[in-house]
């Protein structure tokens, strides 16, 4: 009797196991913190919760984005994004074709939205352009 109730214990276990293993493995977190250190890009993004920033990295670069509400001739949509870097010192390196990419990463998610950057990458942006 023991003996079974050892095994259905050491199975319920093993199946736990298994369980966390794959959670772990498929967590969004985890993609963006991978992707942060092989400085690959990966945008992290609750699109159904409109409260919630999302978060992008490229290059070593960890980027935050704030997401607005608004209308458009056919529905409420996001319509106005603010990005801004959650570490200026990582930005080092970066060339205006970089973020002119995540800019076109972000309106494939959100076409009808304005992308606005916030300080110091707005400076840069208007300094290439002049």
């Amino acid at each position: 009797m023991i003996v079974y109730l050892i095994r259905i214990l050491l199975l319920a276990l093993f199946v736990f196991l298994i369980y966390a293993i794959i959670k772990y493995v498929f967590n969004p977190k985890r993609k963006l913190e991978l992707a942060h250190e092989q400085k690959n890009f990966y945008m992290l993004d609750k699109k159904e919760n409109i409260r919630k920033n999302f978060l992008l990295t490229y290059k070593g670069a960890l980027f935050e984005g704030e997401k607005y509400l608004g209308t458009t001739d056919k529905a409420f949509e996001v319509i106005s994004i603010f990005i801004f870097p959650k570490n200026t010192s990582k930005l080092q390196g970066l060339e205006k074709r970089d973020f002119e990419f995540i800019e076109k990463e972000v309106r494939r998610a959100y076409p009808n939205a304005i992308i606005d950057w916030k300080s110091p990458i707005k400076e840069f942006l208007k300094a290439e352009k002049s």
